[in-house]
């Protein structure tokens, strides 16, 4: 009969790796306790948590989830990265920290219910993470609403040019109009006297 912490454990792996869009096998193997620690705070920070867990747990754990995960994967000192959420986030710690610290080996891992192996794995951290499509996101956002301000605040700019010059214009043909009318005011007195003029002769 299995122990109780035994089913316990195996239960909360099962659980972690379905509550998890991705879980990533690793191998510790030549790494100190502070690099471990460095790693889970690292993974932390991007969302995801990084538990050592025996073969044996691990191996019921993944099988009672329902993934078929070959025994070569659960061979050695081995953990799970569980990624709730975004699994590129953490797919680039990982492979970061496999740069400067080579005794980490990604084996492989289980991306949304389905078996990868490590280059696929490591793969995912040239994707871009939720964070970065977030923010691309954003910009465009700002982008396309910034745009139509843009333009209003043009077309405001061009309809106050059209107002000053129709305003300047306004003082130059009210002068012209008084020019026009003080000339046919000069002039009307010289067809009345013709007109009178005219009339005399009649007479």
């Amino acid at each position: 009969m299995a122990r109780p912490d035994k089913v316990a454990a195996v239960t909360q792996v099962r659980e972690r790796l379905e509550g998890s869009t991705a879980a990533v096998l690793t191998e510790y193997r030549g790494l100190t306790v502070a690099e471990l620690a460095d790693l889970r705070a690292e993974l932390r920070q991007a969302g995801a948590d990084y538990k050592v867990v025996k073969n044996t747990l691990t191996r019921r754990a993944v099988a009672d989830a329902g993934y078929d995960v070959p025994d070569g994967l659960l061979t050695g000192p081995t953990a799970l990265t569980f990624c709730p959420e975004d699994p590129v986030a953490a797919a680039k710690v990982l492979r970061n920290f496999t740069r400067t610290h080579p005794h980490l080996i990604v084996k492989g891992g289980i991306l949304e219910g389905r078996l990868i192996d490590a280059a696929e794995t490591l793969s995912l951290a040239d994707l871009a993470s939720r964070e970065e499509l977030l923010a691309r996101m954003a910009g465009l956002m700002e982008a396309v609403v910034a745009q139509p301000a843009r333009l209003a605040l043009a077309s405001l700019s061009k309809a106050a040019r059209l107002f000053a010059a129709l305003a300047d214009r306004k003082p130059a043909e009210a002068a012209a109009d008084q020019a026009h009318d003080a000339d046919q005011a000069h002039d009307a007195p010289d067809v009345a006297e013709s007109d009178q003029g005219d009339a005399d002769t009649d007479q």
